[in-house]
């Protein structure tokens, strides 16, 4: 029985949400339609609670040398009020996690690892914060993530946007973060607003107190009102995110798999001039030119039938078993099945037509580009 619940979960209930056990947490996995909220986050906006996401401070003049050394990317490059998409690996390469890191200050960086890896993530930053002048602090416990998602999100968030602060909403980058005041409750509260997501979407996270969220989720869903806005759950994000040809933790990324087979070797720093855990054995991987230890590769799938591919579906090549589907279902969007699926090398060229074996029964895909959906600016 799942023991964790957010700070919205009453609101849920009222809502009528349909609940499931996501990394430990007791989540609305749908309001009403699944389809109805993913169509609603492409045309409108979606509101999504994401409280079982983990929220770890990292302080002192030692921050991003250290972050440097725990994470694969260069956290010392990223500019006070940017972000940075990262992993943190362990020696042989192998992903802990994917998480995302926000610079706050010169010296103060909040990192948000995924649900089911906050404690480790942090219990692993605490662990290797030995030697630097750092303070690692998990929040996790007290703090509530909120998102706005959707074309319209903008929109809805400058109604509780006190006017003179509209500038910093309208103006914040992709990948960027800023303190403005939000109203909550009749009264403005300065707030941690990010312009990042998991959608595919443009649109907004919010950080706040978890006193204070029930307030803040009200609060947007009576601005949303006129533009779109409806609750939204875990189905439809893991669609969305699909769509957008997003890695989710546990099905694309694991503790045996590594950046360069999951296509993420951009997100690895090999010539930061510090060290960092796993810099030797992911160097290794990359000299040798594999994707993996297996010799496969991650791959989008485009069906070109009616039938999906779901995850541990094995895909095959002229009857012979190639890859394993990782994640998979129709397109809401597009109309047509797609998955994520790792492949052996050889056969990971877009355009390439490969098999995914449907207990028994062959269901033609055609490798394709990621990612599958791409917004129109």
């Amino acid at each position: 029985m799942t023991e964790n619940y957010t700070a919205l979960y009453e609101q849920h209930k009222l809502a009528g949400a349909s609940f499931t056990d996501f990394g430990g947490w007791q989540m609305p996995l749908k309001y009403s339609s699944e389809l109805a909220e993913h169509h609603a986050v492409r045309n409108a906006a979606g509101l999504f609670d994401l409280s079982h996401m983990g929220e770890v401070w990292v302080t002192g003049p030692d921050a991003a040398a250290f972050l440097d050394y725990a994470l694969a990317g260069k956290l010392s490059a990223v500019a006070v009020g940017k972000a940075k998409y990262s992993l943190i690996c362990q020696e042989d390469g192998g992903i802990i996690d994917d998480l995302i890191s926000y610079r706050r200050s010169e010296e103060k960086y909040l990192v948000v690892p995924n649900a089911g890896n906050a404690k480790v993530v942090a219990a692993a930053l605490a662990e290797r914060a030995a030697g630097f002048d750092v303070t690692v602090e998990d929040v996790s416990a007290e703090t509530s993530l909120i998102a706005v998602q959707g074309p319209n999100a903008e929109a809805i968030l400058l109604t509780l946007v006190p006017a003179e602060q509209h500038s910093l909403v309208t103006e914040l980058k992709y990948y960027a973060a800023v303190e403005v005041g939000i109203t909550v409750n009749g009264a403005v509260q300065d707030l941690l607003l990010a312009r990042t997501g998991y959608t595919g979407e443009d649109g907004f996270e919010i950080y706040v107190p978890n006193g204070d969220a029930a307030g803040l989720w009200e609060a947007l869903l009576e601005a949303g009102d006129g533009h779109g806005l409806i609750p939204a759950g875990l189905a439809c994000r893991d669609s969305l995110r699909l769509e957008a040809g997003m890695p989710l933790y546990g099905n694309e990324l694991s503790r045996e798999g590594n950046p360069y087979a999951a296509g993420l070797g951009p997100v690895v720093s090999l010539a930061k001039e510090s060290d960092f855990i796993g810099k030797a054995a992911l160097a290794e991987l990359k000299a040798r030119g594999a994707g993996s230890t297996s010799g496969r590769k991650l791959v989008g799938l485009k069906g070109l039938g009616r039938r999906a591919g779901r995850s541990h579906y094995p895909v095959l090549k002229d009857g012979n078993v190639v890859g394993e589907v990782t994640s998979g279902q129709p397109s809401p969007t597009l109309g047509y099945p797609i998955a994520l699926a790792y492949v052996d090398v050889e056969h990971s060229e877009p355009g390439t037509a490969l098999d995914i074996d449907l207990r028994g029964k062959p269901e033609p895909f055609e490798v394709v580009a990621l990612p599958f959906y791409k917004r129109q600016k």
